[in-house]
């Protein structure tokens, strides 16, 4: 699966990585890249079309459905991030909604669309899914479920010819990650590092220095090749 004449969409597109990615599928030759955002965007490149897409609202996901004749490739980037205590369900519930529901709302909207091109899902997850941070555990606990939806919908989906990526980045220099006081990756690198990861046909990809440590260790060891067995299964 390479990016050159393909037909993406990439959500949460208007900041972050979802705007580098945007610009990096345009730098590959993308055909044509849908850009979803709750706000409306413009752009300079003919081949971007811009989508009014909040990934929690029903109406407006059949409506980017309804407007996107054909798609290779669909990221599913948008998400949310809270600093909290879980102390307030309705902040884990926001996180779920966007971060696992979202994601889940607009690949089964898109779906007969990446069946029909035989296309990829990309999905923009965190290490966290791994291991929780304690000041974001609602986020900690809604990437460890999309990460969870990810393998399922690999599995559930390979017969179908649709390859399922689960991006698990460390952190980025993002509004999101503003104040962590920790070594940050820039967007523009981790877009990079996300098409490459698809290129290449990896099922994980760690797009930035911190993720890239663990790849090792992830790939050869127990978790993934218990995720293995359990997929054939299916």
């Amino acid at each position: 699966m390479t990016i050159a004449d393909k037909t993406i969409l990439v959500t949460g597109a208007n900041r972050g990585i979802g705007q580098a990615l945007v610009e990096e599928a345009l730098s590959r030759g993308a055909k044509r890249v849908y850009a979803g955002t709750r706000q409306p965007l413009t752009h300079a490149d003919s081949r971007v079309t811009p989508l009014i897409l909040d990934v929690t609202v029903a109406a407006q996901i059949q409506a980017a459905v309804a407007s996107v004749g054909s798609l290779d490739i669909l990221v599913n980037n948008a998400g949310v991030a809270v600093f909290d205590d879980l102390s307030d369900r309705a902040v884990l519930e926001q996180h779920l909604a966007v971060n696992l529901f979202g994601t889940y709302g607009v690949t089964q909207a898109f779906l007969p669309l990446l069946t029909s091109s035989r296309g990829a899902i990309v999905n923009v997850l965190s290490v966290a899914a791994w291991a929780a941070l304690p000041m974001v555990p609602a986020y900690s606990i809604s990437k460890a479920a999309a990460f969870s939806l990810s393998q399922s919908l690999r599995a559930l989906l390979a017969g179908q010819g649709v390859s399922v990526h689960a991006v698990l980045a460390g952190p980025v220099d993002t509004e999101m990650s503003r104040d962590l006081a920790v070594p940050k990756a820039s967007p523009e690198s981790v877009a990079c590092a996300i098409f490459d990861g698809v290129d290449k046909g990896e099922e994980d990809i760690f797009p930035d220095p911190a993720a890239e440590s663990l790849a090792e260790s992830w790939n050869g060891g127990a978790a993934k090749a218990m995720e293995r067995g359990f997929a054939a299964m299916a």
